[in-house]
């Protein structure tokens, strides 16, 4: 087991896991960060932790994490006296393990510990941890069970990530978070071009987009389909698309991508008969070629 641990980097995520580690009875010894104060202000809040410099962060501990940009990674991995036998951890989604090769060269296990989760604000971030998926990978069976178990401590659930997949992995994680802000600043615009306030617009569509999650979260995200999708209703899809091919073609080509992923839910759920499935893809097609 990998008794001390050090963070490589003090900014959002690293104000999360260090103490939320530290209070799960870890030891978290030392923390390094090119802002010396953020480091210096994160150890206070840590017993038995030190802000040092990085080489010295890397000297005092079993386990370290990189907790630095993505593009930082690789560059950091380089330059650190690393030691045989000793854990190297990044904590990027999209990046590959190849960009610690330079402390596996030197004898040591690497892998990667990625939160699916918010950071921008730590505190609220840590209240939210339990319960919410880490995505692991790791270059020997003995530090993969490691990980495991510090994300037990933290109430987090482990998926393991095959190499060569994070990039994809990242992809749909950005997917199910940022997008949903791009789906819901398309309908802000489609409001104001109506001349409906869009100042309005969250306080609005936010209850409907938690009551679909909400529902999402109890009955699957087929089960969870509603709207004209759901009801088979060809009449009212050719409203919307034509309404919004009205307010321009960018719209209306957003909408009819997202009806048919709809389409393919629908499907799954198994609600409709597949011959009207079949007419409103034809339909879809049809109003596209238009």
């Amino acid at each position: 087991m990998f008794e001390r641990i050090a963070f490589i980097g003090a900014g959002r995520l690293a104000r999360t896991l260090a103490p939320a580690w530290a209070a799960a009875g870890q030891r978290v010894v030392a923390v390094a960060s090119r802002q010396p104060g953020a480091a210096q202000d994160l150890a206070l809040h840590l017993p038995g932790c030190q802000a040092l410099a990085p080489e010295a962060a890397v000297h005092s501990a079993d386990l370290v994490l990189l907790t630095v940009a993505d593009d930082a990674i690789a560059s950091v991995a380089a330059r650190l006296p690393w030691r045989s036998g000793q854990a190297v951890l990044h904590c990027s989604g999209a990046t590959e393990l190849a960009a610690l090769a330079p402390a596996e060269a030197l004898g040591a296990r690497i892998g990667g510990f990625h939160p699916l989760q918010i950071f921008s604000d730590p505190a609220r971030a840590a209240a939210l941890l339990a319960g919410s998926t880490v995505g692991i990978e790791a270059n020997d069976a003995a530090l993969s069970a490691r990980l495991h178990d510090l994300a037990a401590a933290l109430g987090l659930k482990p998926l393991s990530l095959r190499p060569g997949t994070r990039a994809a992995y990242h992809a749909a994680a950005n997917l199910a978070a940022s997008s949903l802000l791009a789906v819901l600043a398309e309908a802000r615009q489609v409001w104001a071009a109506i001349g409906l306030p869009p100042e309005a617009a969250l306080a609005a569509l936010l209850p409907l987009a938690r009551g679909t999650l909400d529902a999402a979260e109890s009955r699957g995200l087929a089960g969870a389909l509603s709207g004209p999708v759901a009801r088979g209703d060809a009449g009212v899809l050719t409203a919307h698309l034509q309404a919004l091919e009205g307010l321009g073609a960018e719209h209306a080509a957003f909408y009819r991508a997202l009806l048919s992923r709809q389409l393919d839910l629908a499907a799954e759920a198994g609600r409709q008969p597949e011959a009207l499935l079949a007419l409103l893809r034809r339909q879809l097609q049809l109003l596209q070629s238009c």
